[in-house]
Formats: C-alpha cells, sequence, structure tokens
C-alpha cells in the first residue's frame, strides 16, 4: 500500500495504492488521523488506484470518519471502481461515506 496526503486549503486528500487490509490499515489510520485537525478537517479519500480493501480497511475508514467528525469535519470517497466500488456497494459504505465518481467533482462540492 501507498499513501500520498496532499492538502488543499482545509481538505486532506489522500490517494491510496495498492490493497488496504489487515497488514496495511493500521499504517494507514495512524498517518491519516495524525494529519487531520481542527484545520484540515474535511478528508477525500481518493480510491482511484485501490484495488482491493478489507473489511480492516473498512473499519479504518470508519475510524479515519469518526476522527473528522468529532473536529467538525466530514470524510467522503471518490474514484472507486472494480473490486473496491464492489465491496463498498455491497456493505452499503456508500451510505455512510458519501461518494463521488471523481475527486475534481469532490473538491468541487466540498469548498467552504
Amino acid at each position: 500500500m501507498e499513501i500520498k496526503l496532499t492538502e488543499q486549503g482545509n481538505i486532506l486528500v489522500v490517494a491510496v495504492t495498492g490493497r488496504l487490509d489487515t497488514l496495511s490499515a493500521p499504517s494507514f489510520e495512524k498517518m491519516v488521523e495524525n494529519r487531520i485537525s481542527k484545520a484540515t478537517n474535511k478528508v477525500i479519500l481518493d480510491l482511484k488506484d485501490l484495488q482491493y480493501v478489507s473489511s480492516a480497511g473498512l473499519r479504518s475508514f470508519l475510524v479515519v470518519a469518526q476522527k473528522g467528525k468529532a473536529l467538525g469535519g466530514c470524510v467522503i470517497c471518490c474514484s472507486a471502481s472494480g473490486l473496491v466500488r464492489k465491496v463498498l456497494e455491497i456493505s452499503k459504505f456508500c451510505q455512510i461515506l458519501p461518494e463521488f465518481d471523481s475527486l475534481e467533482e469532490a473538491l468541487r462540492q466540498n469548498r467552504v
């Protein structure tokens, strides 16, 4: 798994590449949680290059979403495809974390 973190104003964009599973989920959580703050409390999970997500990965999404919400922000997803999209749909995760088709759309919808 590879994670790229960038900030656009008060929005933290987290681009995840590879697999988010039992082995990689703890480092994902720690890295993202450490970057969320009152100043950067909106998070976009860019899943364009995520090839696999396990239940441990879904749990990590929830942990990050709870921290963002506790600081008055939110967490959303974008660009999920293939198996990852199917997992999000089957688990009804899209009802918990809003999802957008592209990063551009997610940024446009979540500007303050």
